[in-house]
């Protein structure tokens, strides 16, 4: 690996630190940065003493007799532990006091809305507990959860919790195929969907997909299906079920199975290279401890909080926060059902002013459509309520950060930054909101108990300031276990490149004051004659012309550099010349980064291939410039239909340019 960062540097050197205000500092839990820095020194020095401390304040029926068993790849933490995630997820802040604490709203995308107070849905809970114990659901077996964002979603994962059930949700815009892959890979005792749901006004059948795989599918007991739309789906006598007639019969009392601190409770399948997904594996209590601790620091999180993860429930980050975060410290948590910029382009801004969001979990690719809506959109709503926004899933570019903490934010938030992936379940890269320096466009420090490094191809650490691989030195809690009936898969994805490593085909780079910079995957970074380029400051200087609204950097080999860089972009309204856009944007990256990084073509684009929570599928991009086809896992995709206008705009410029 070349040890030339590309342009990094620049970004770095560019970018100074931006400082917690000292009246919040004073007002969070530790009251200054000097505490926390006292508590990250602890974690990092002795993570067992750390654990320990964290796991006793949580609810456990029986005590652990050894904090931490183990090392990478084989471990364990809070060994013999004995508890239950649901009852300190709820029954632990009913007993403090907070029953009628709302703990769950609800909106979907065609303006309804639920409540419910923690005592409530402990009720609900307890019901669909007892309904899956009725068909014979005990601890230990699988349960798929097939739902879009509803409330009953939370409250069958909930469900599973209590019971010890190991449940995974699959997302609910997936292909049939997709569905299949999965099902089959995990073989449910039972299945749990809806007969619709809404997107961009669409109705969306989700038990007729079930329909036509589940005879594929052994062992199913039963289907239970949330009557969403009044669609009026076959209902097959002997298996299918309506979730609120099962609901009726069942009673609100229902006692939390004893459950070891690493048993498993999360299976989450996530896409692999080979086209076949892997089942991730976590264990269930000691993913609630460490997510309970690490959204308590990431998000500051008050009593009086109303949080709002934008994820779906189909992606583990709802997991992470909507569920085990917030639930954990006993805020109140929101779910909404629909495109974040639907049936109105600022929907999310409505929804913040209405609910009096203070904070918010989302995604760099929201921020950057909010963004391109343009300052004055901001405007109309009062929006002095939000005081914390967190983020995951991609590079995070420094011109919308600064657009979030000086234009939404009125520069009175917290803008934190994160890294993670759905093997490390929560983001053991991130800052501490109010007390740590916020860097934009890093990914944040080695967060509390987390041990990560940046070594080369041959597995040696590389000095400050040096591109490399990112890898995970020691086991934290709510890292993954094995993979779902693949453990051979585990070892060799995991830990064969690194010798005692968790090897996270990211590439990052530690600046000089220890922030982590992660750039992409592996395949998202690229060498151009040797050099190597990152997507992040090409896409951050693109990014700077006023008339783009996002932008996909890729790199595609040649003959005579290795690879370069091709941009796609897509626009905030009608330009007056494309041609001189193009223009426009290859010299921003030339006097951003240099000549070596001028940019092989320009596609403009109507839209970008993103998953469900609006991330960008950049190894589609590349695939077409460099096949015509795309031939990957195209499941995620909230719109698979945009690919056929890319592979079309592609295929005009390319042939114009011969």
């Amino acid at each position: 690996m070349s040890t030339d960062v590309g342009g990094i540097h620049e970004v770095i050197k560019n970018v100074q630190l931006v400082y917690p205000d000292e009246a919040k500092q004073r007002s969070t839990a530790l009251g200054s940065s000097e505490a926390f820095q006292d508590l990250l020194k602890k974690s990092q020095e002795d993570p067992a003493a750390f654990w320990d401390e964290v796991a006793r304040e949580l609810h456990w029926f029986e005590p652990w007799q050894e904090t931490i068993r183990g090392s990478l790849p084989d471990f364990e933490f809070f060994k013999g532990g004995i508890s239950n995630p649901c009852y300190n997820l709820l029954d632990r802040h009913i007993a403090n006091g907070a029953a009628n604490k709302t703990a769950l709203i609800w909106e979907g995308e065609d303006g309804q809305t639920q409540f419910y107070t923690y005592q409530m849905l402990l009720a609900e809970v307890n019901r669909f507990a007892n309904v899956l114990k009725s068909f014979g659901v005990k601890k230990g077996d699988p349960v798929a959860i097939y739902l879009p964002n509803l409330a009953e979603s939370f409250i069958a994962i909930l469900a599973c919790f209590r019971l010890g059930a190991v449940y995974s949700t699959i997302f609910s815009g997936f292909s049939e195929q997709a569905l299949l892959d999965r099902l089959s890979s995990y073989e449910p005792k039972v299945i749990i969907t809806a007969d619709a749901t809404l997107r961009r006004g669409n109705v969306i059948p989700l038990k007729e997909k079930v329909d036509r795989v589940i005879d594929q599918i052994p062992d199913v007991q039963a289907v239970i299906v949330v009557d969403r739309l009044g669609t009026n789906p076959e209902m097959k006598t002997g298996r299918d079920y309506w979730w609120h007639e099962q609901r009726a019969k069942a009673g609100i009392h229902c006692e939390p199975a004893r459950i070891e601190a690493n048993e498993p409770g999360i299976v989450f399948y996530t896409s692999g290279t080979t086209g076949k997904p892997k089942g991730v594996v976590h264990a269930g209590m000691a993913f609630v401890v460490q997510n309970y601790i690490y959204a308590k620091y990431h998000m500051d999180f008050r009593p009086d909080d109303v949080f709002w993860c934008t994820a779906d429930v189909g992606w583990l980050t709802m997991h992470i926060w909507g569920v085990a975060g917030a639930l954990a410290n006993g805020v109140t948590t929101l779910v909404y059902e629909g495109a974040p910029n639907y049936p109105d382009q600022d929907r999310i801004y409505q929804i913040i002013e209405k609910y009096r969001v203070t904070k918010l979990f989302t995604a760099p690719t929201v921020l950057r459509m909010l963004r391109s809506l343009g300052d004055d959109a901001v405007k109309p709503y009062d929006l002095a309520c939000l005081e914390v926004v967190s983020l995951v899933g991609e590079p995070f570019d420094p011109e919308t950060w600064n657009w979030t903490y000086e234009v939404l934010g009125q520069k009175n938030i917290c803008v934190n930054n994160t890294w993670g992936q759905t093997e490390t379940a929560g983001t053991p890269l991130a800052g501490a909101a109010w007390l740590t320096p916020m860097k934009p466009g890093s990914a944040g420090i080695q967060f509390l108990g987390a041990d990560l490094g940046i070594v080369d191809d041959e597995g040696k650490p590389v000095p400050p300031g040096t591109l490399g691989n990112l890898v995970i030195r020691k086991p934290f809690p709510m890292l993954c276990r094995t993979l779902w009936k693949e453990p051979e898969r585990y070892y060799e994805k995991y830990f064969s490149q690194v010798e005692g490593c968790y090897y996270a085909s990211d590439i990052a780079v530690q600046d000089e004051d220890g922030y982590f910079w992660v750039v992409g995957r592996s395949d998202d970074a690229f060498n151009v004659s040797g050099h190597r380029l990152s997507t992040m400051e090409m896409e951050s200087a693109v990014l700077e012309c006023e008339s783009v609204a996002e932008v996909a950097v890729i790199g595609v080999p040649d003959e005579i550099k290795g690879e370069v860089p091709v941009v796609f972009a897509t626009l905030k309204g009608e330009i007056p010349s494309k041609e001189a856009l193009k223009e426009q944007i290859e010299d921003n990256i030339v006097k951003g980064i240099g000549q070596i990084a001028r940019p092989k073509m320009v596609f403009i684009v109507e839209a970008m291939p993103k998953t469900i929570s609006g991330k960008i599928v950049r190894r589609l991009l590349k695939e077409i410039v460099v096949k015509g086809e795309v031939s990957g896992d195209l499941t995620g995709l909230e719109d698979p239909n945009v690919l056929e206008d890319i592979k079309h705009v592609v295929s005009a410029e390319m042939n114009s340019s011969v």
